[in-house]
């Protein structure tokens, strides 16, 4: 009965010190996977951090250059403003220098209608034609 005692206690003794190496064999996997999940993760807060810098650094250029079309169009419209007023200024001048005209030269001034209306017609035919 000794006997029986003895190697029931060194079967329960192996079962246990192979219970205990699949036990820690187990942790071992667990702490390796987690080792790789950390590493992971770490990777994806790097990239997100990359594409956070790179977003901010794409909408500062996109406000610069939105700046930069703003003031060039407010230059334009500056420019719109000043030709327009020089196209009244020269048709005033174009409707005063044409009244002294037909009130001094009246034959003067009709030839030169004709001769308008003559060009005009001219650019017409071209037009139809395709001619430049």
């Amino acid at each position: 009965m000794t006997q029986t005692y003895i190697i029931a206690g060194i079967s329960l003794l192996v079962g246990f010190v192979f219970a205990w190496i699949l036990h820690l064999l187990g942790i071992a996997k667990l702490r390796k996977e987690l080792r790789s999940t950390k590493g992971y993760l770490e990777s994806e807060k790097l990239m997100k951090e990359t594409l956070k810098k790179e977003s901010a650094s794409m909408h500062q250029h996109r406000q610069v250059g939105e700046g930069e079309l703003i003031k060039k169009l407010q230059e334009a419209q500056v420019l719109i403003r000043r030709m327009d007023e020089d196209i009244l200024l020269m048709q005033k001048s174009n409707e005063e220098t044409e009244r002294q005209l037909a009130n001094s030269q009246p034959e003067l001034h009709e030839l030169k209608l004709k001769m308008i209306e003559a060009q005009n017609a001219i650019a017409r035919y071209k037009s139809q034609l395709g001619i430049k």
